[in-house]
């Protein structure tokens, strides 16, 4: 799984390019599947978990291949297999993706009950009952969802948490649903959109994006089409902590700002200073990090992929702050390996008390998930002497070129053997 060697203490500065979306791209490969031809998507990151989707894909009897840099082309045949297999669906959360695109498209569908970072849990039940809605039988049976429909029909779906994977994969089924679907309560998040958008670009007709409730007009004739995905969020707001937390200034290009409002209020409630250009944003810190309280929210709250990032900024504030997450269970896993590196912090049941300043120091730490990998580089990058990173291939499931980039930003590393 990898291991590194970090060497703190080194400042950081320089100008770094943030990626395109890995939520966003995972949702566009599986939408892709539904329109026959040949659909170029651009501005897609080289991770791990896009390879584990065009692998899926490729079962599914589509041909994908990277044309240049971030620059995909996916050949899509009128008729696809509907089993997504079990190997790849397993390894990440974004293979249940498919479920709603072969429903749609193919009328059936077999996908593995998904995998990805142990999060705690994170049912699928809202995906399932949506479907059920839009006219689709569907059954879970030997760690398989099994779902077909000879025909779907418009629905009215109130979802009872707005998922943003439960959102797209009923906005993909009821693009071909005959008559109008409205999904409330629908993930407002950014992503959501961006497949909107895409879906639209194939022929959907799809309104409310990036609201609460959406509108779909189906069904949809689709057709293929050229599309680039937006910038990844939390990649940007991993580097915008980790300006903060190091002094920068560090320029991160290739941003949309509105996206990182919630972030951006944080990092200067806590003393940094964030200034807005065209597609970029700075970060620097002057003075001593002030203490905030943070919640995770859905968007446009605070997002919980930057929440242990963040446990790191505040473990060098001066004073107490208290993080809460409501998202997901097991979001604090991080917490053990930072207090290795000497950060006080203790876990109330759904809060983190972070109490600083602390200095880090070195240490050998294993990552528990891909946002805690992050987080855990970060601290790393501030301890006295070396930290060893244990299981450093989670980062290469959603970081683009992760150690290149901190590498031109001043970061000192070295991989080691397993």
């Amino acid at each position: 799984m990898g291991r590194y060697g970090v060497e703190g203490g080194h400042p950081l500065q320089g100008s770094v390019k943030v990626s395109g979306s890995k939520n966003a791209s995972l949702a566009l490969i599986a939408a892709a599947t539904m329109a026959p031809g040949v659909t170029v998507l651009e501005g897609i990151p080289a991770i791990r978990d896009v390879e584990v989707m065009l692998a899926i894909t490729r079962a599914l009897g589509g041909e994908a291949q990277w044309v240049g840099a971030g620059r995909l082309s996916l050949r899509i045949p009128t008729g696809l297999n509907t089993t997504v297999p079990f190997a790849e669906g397993r390894q990440i959360r974004a293979s249940s993706l498919f479920l709603g695109a072969l429903v749609a498209a193919q009328g059936r569908a077999e996908v593995p009950l998904p995998g990805g970072c142990d999060l705690g849990p994170r049912p699928v039940d809202l995906h399932l009952k949506g479907l059920a809605a839009l006219g689709a039988q569907v059954e879970v049976e030997h760690g398989l969802i099994k779902a077909r429909a000879k025909s779907l029909e418009g629905a009215r779906i109130y979802l009872d948490f707005p998922s943003v994977g439960a959102t797209e994969n009923l906005m993909m089924a009821a693009c071909q649903a005959r008559g109008q679907t409205v999904i409330e309560n629908a993930a407002r998040e950014p992503e959501v959109v961006d497949l909107a958008n895409f879906l639209n670009a194939m022929g959907a007709h799809i309104r409310g994006a990036g609201t609460d409730v959406i509108k779909i007009d189906g069904p949809t004739v689709w057709r293929p089409a050229t599309y680039s995905v937006i910038p990844d969020r939390i990649e940007a707001g991993t580097f915008l902590i980790m300006g903060a937390v190091c002094g920068g200034p560090l320029r991160v290009v290739n941003v949309i700002s509105t996206h990182l409002q919630p972030v951006i209020a944080k990092l200067r409630e806590a003393g940094a200073t964030v200034e807005e250009g065209e597609g970029l944003l700075e970060v620097y810190r002057e003075g001593p990090l002030a203490p905030v309280h943070v919640k995770t929210m859905p968007y446009p709250g605070f997002p919980t992929d930057l929440q242990s990032p963040m446990l790191v900024l505040l473990s060098q504030a001066r004073g107490t702050s208290i993080v809460v997450e409501t998202v997901f269970d097991n979001r604090f896993q991080v917490v053990q390996e930072l207090q290795r590196m000497g950060a006080n912090i203790r876990v109330e049941g759904s809060a983190a008390v972070v109490v600083g300043s602390t200095p880090l120091c070195g240490a050998e730490v294993q990552i528990p998930d891909l946002r805690a990998g992050a987080a855990l580089t970060i601290a790393a990058l501030l301890a006295r002497g070396e930290t060893i990173l244990d299981r450093t291939g989670c980062l290469e499931r959603g970081y683009e070129n992760w150690w290149d980039k901190l590498t031109r930003l001043g970061a000192r590393l070295r991989p080691l053997p397993e």
